[in-house]
């Protein structure tokens, strides 16, 4: 079984497993963002994946783009740009973030992480979102 580091409980929301990594939503809705965690104890870096893990990885990050400009046109902002990061420099367990990005998002053309507080969804919106993703996502 997956264990989260506490961070992603305090920041994201489950959405589901695809084959190799956890899905979850990143609690700012200010931008679509996706979370992939791979489902195996232990990895920190992209390099710590078995080779063909590495592969359904970006076949994965692929998939949540995808996912990404759909949730982000339900919510009336579709990206533009999908950024794509594995820092981990916070929390080290290996997590890649898929962000759509937009010319009008607060923190264009700079990075997302540490830009401003997070405004998180609520009520509604965060259900909306949820559904809208897990279903691009076929979860």
């Amino acid at each position: 079984m997956l264990q989260l580091d506490p961070a992603f409980l305090a920041t994201s929301h489950a959405l589901g497993d695809l084959r190799l990594c956890h899905v979850r939503l990143q609690d700012d809705a200010r931008y679509p963002w996706l979370v992939l965690i791979p489902r195996s104890a232990g990895l920190r870096e992209i390099e710590d994946l078995p080779a063909a893990d590495r592969g359904v990885l970006m076949e994965e990050i692929v998939s949540v783009g995808q996912a990404l400009r759909v949730l982000g046109e339900a919510l009336g902002a579709r990206p533009e740009k999908l950024n794509v990061g594995a820092l981990g420099n916070v929390t080290p367990q290996l997590h890649v973030h898929v962000v759509g990005r937009r010319r009008d998002d607060p923190a264009w053309p700079g990075p997302v992480w540490g830009h401003s507080p997070a405004e998180v969804y609520v009520g509604d919106e965060l259900t909306y979102a949820v559904e809208v993703a897990r279903r691009a996502l076929g979860l």
